[in-house]
């Protein structure tokens, strides 16, 4: 038999029960779409943390004291408070593997606005800061050098803070009150969003560090130095020189506690794509079931068939048909369940992850490899359990298949 006459029989042995053809594949496709819709979502999320990470800065490391100790009680991360300005001024000048160095000094105030107030944080930084955590300007400018070294009381509000302080405003040009201090709003910055740990990192205030440093903290604590590498392949070595910079620079013996602790973003990004990669793929697997279930569903419904049929099959013998003809009519007709439930399942499994990503606000990546991968595994559902009922099919006997009643 042609090729073509067996599809075209397989084809108007489905059509001739649509119901029941449809009932069969409905397992395959329930498993390809739940399949191809986690796979989206999955990627969709790593994607999402990714850009999260990115947006934290390019290439960016963090340096932050460690714990205090006192009789043997520990008060926790970053309450020694070893770093200062100097040690900032040092990595700047002689770490050859940073390019941009600023320190971090933080506070947590009432911001006063008119008739409005937000407790918000306010980090003393300097220029470069804008550059390590890639912030784009909204609206005015960041502060300059100048401002720096004359301490301005200038202030760049996250879009958190200016909404609330300025609903539906432009707030560059008004004054603003910390601690009673007036600062000039100059900037408002771009939306970052949440970031992969939930914190709102729009929720914030940058004024240059001397100015914070010198008329808000204490004039002498750096909470914590961010810098960022020259490249993200070199991002050990630039954290082997600056332990080296600043253990010599307090005089830290070889062995001795250096007093900080040095991060990076490639870290909580492996962490963070790791866990979501593990959890895409055992939903994966879970959907994969569905696929199984959907493939004996159809072995089963080619068995009924096969009975169905055996007068069919007979008819078919005498006049000249082998087994292989048989083998291959059944197989053929359990192909094109599987592929067109594969193919139904990948339009619901991309409408569903569609519609998912928007409900949840979550990226959406579907990967061709995926749908390539879906249509090639379920063509091969359909040879596994198609080929017990086609051979059982190829080796009636003749004789007695016409004889059915």
């Amino acid at each position: 038999m042609k090729w073509r006459s067996l599809i075209l029989a397989a084809l108007r042995s489905i059509a001739r029960n649509k119901l029941r053809s449809l009932l069969t594949m409905l397992g395959v496709i329930i498993g390809v779409g739940a399949v191809i819709a986690l796979m989206a979502l999955g990627r969709g999320s790593q994607a999402d943390i990714q850009a999260q990470i990115a947006g934290l800065g390019t290439n960016l490391l963090i340096i932050h004291p460690t714990s205090s100790q006192t009789a043997g009680v520990r008060a926790g991360s970053g309450t020694l408070n070893t770093l200062t300005m100097d040690d900032v001024a040092l990595l700047d000048d002689n770490a050859g593997m940073l390019q941009e160095v600023s320190p971090v000094i933080r506070v947590q105030e009432q911001v006063i606005a008119g008739n409005s107030n937000w407790n918000t944080q306010i980090n003393g930084v300097s220029v470069s800061y804008q550059t390590i955590r890639n912030h784009v300007m909204e609206s005015g400018d960041f502060f300059s050098e100048r401002d720096v070294k004359t301490r301005n009381k200038v202030a760049v509000l996250g879009k958190t803070v200016a909404n609330e302080l300025f609903p539906g405003q432009d707030p560059v040009g008004v004054q603003i009150r910390i601690r009673n201090v007036p600062f000039t709003v100059i900037g408002v910055m771009q939306s970052k969003g949440q970031s992969s740990m939930g914190q709102d990192q729009d929720d914030i205030i940058l004024s240059p560090w001397s100015t914070v440093l010198y008329r808000l903290s204490d004039g002498k604590t750096v909470r914590t130095i961010m810098a960022s590498a020259v490249s993200e392949t070199q991002m050990e070595e630039a954290k082997t020189e600056i332990r080296a910079l600043l253990r010599e620079a307090h005089r830290i013996p070889a062995g001795g506690d250096v007093g900080f602790d040095i991060r990076d973003q490639s870290e909580i990004n492996e962490m963070l794509t790791r866990i979501t990669g593990t959890l895409t793929m055992l939903l994966s697997a879970i959907a994969g079931v569905s696929l199984l279930v959907g493939g004996i569903g159809i072995m089963n419904i080619m068995l009924v068939s096969v009975t169905e049929r055996t007068r069919e099959i007979g008819i078919r013998m005498a006049v000249g048909a082998r087994p292989g003809d048989i083998l291959l009519q059944f197989l053929i007709e359990a192909m094109i369940l599987s592929l067109i439930g594969g193919l139904l399942g990948i339009l619901s499994g991309i409408g569903g992850a569609e519609l998912l990503g928007k409900v949840m606000g979550t990226a959406v990546v579907v990967s061709p490899m995926v749908i390539f991968g879906s249509v090639a595994f379920t063509a091969a559902v359909g040879i596994f359990f198609g080929f017990y009922p086609a051979r059982k099919a190829s080796q009636l006997n003749p004789i007695d298949a016409l004889r059915y009643e």
